[in-house]
Order: structure tokens, then C-alpha cells, then sequence
């Protein structure tokens, strides 16, 4: 992850739990203008500090890096013959 999603991911999690800066900091035990810093893209935090940031956030580090586009499967990119053939794997599951 580049230090520019990192920041912009900070501050998604911080706004989408209706908290400042100055909040996030203080749950967090950091300055609040080291977190101003990190929104920016300013500075990088360490994986101590992002451990911090993301207990102050109530989630884990793997919950941090974790996009919405990580899935097992992209069913959306299967071709017609793939899908079936998903479709008859499944159903053979379910005998």
C-alpha cells in the first residue's frame, strides 16, 4: 500500500466513525499532529503506530490492509462456460 492510501484509508476509517483528529489521536496516544501528518501522506506510520491507530479504530491490521476487492473469487470476470462450470461444481457440492 503506497503512503498515499494509507492516508487516505486513515482517514476514511476515522471520518466513516464520526471521530476527529483530535479524537482519534488521543484514543490512540498519538499527537494529533502526527495523525494530521499521516492524512496528509506527510509521514509514513510504523506498524507499532498503525497497530495503535487501528485499536483506536476498533480493528485488526489485516482489517487495515483488507480491500473490498479482496475476495476469493471475482465471479464477475468468469466467462458463460466458466460460470457453469462453477455453478455444476457447487451443485456437486451439495449432495
Amino acid at each position: 500500500m503506497e503512503k498515499a492510501e494509507v492516508a487516505k484509508r486513515i482517514k476514511e476509517l476515522r471520518e466513516s466513525r464520526h471521530l476527529s483528529q483530535n479524537a482519534l489521536a488521543n484514543i490512540a496516544g498519538v499527537s494529533p499532529t502526527y495523525i494530521y501528518q499521516l492524512e496528509r501522506g506527510e509521514k509514513s506510520p510504523t506498524i507499532e503506530y498503525l497497530n495503535y491507530i487501528c485499536s483506536a479504530l476498533g480493528i485488526s491490521l489485516c482489517d487495515f490492509f483488507r480491500t473490498s476487492t479482496d475476495t476469493l473469487l471475482n465471479v464477475d470476470s468468469l466467462s458463460k462456460a466458466q460460470l457453469q462450470y462453477l455453478n455444476i461444481f457447487l451443485e456437486s457440492l451439495s449432495r
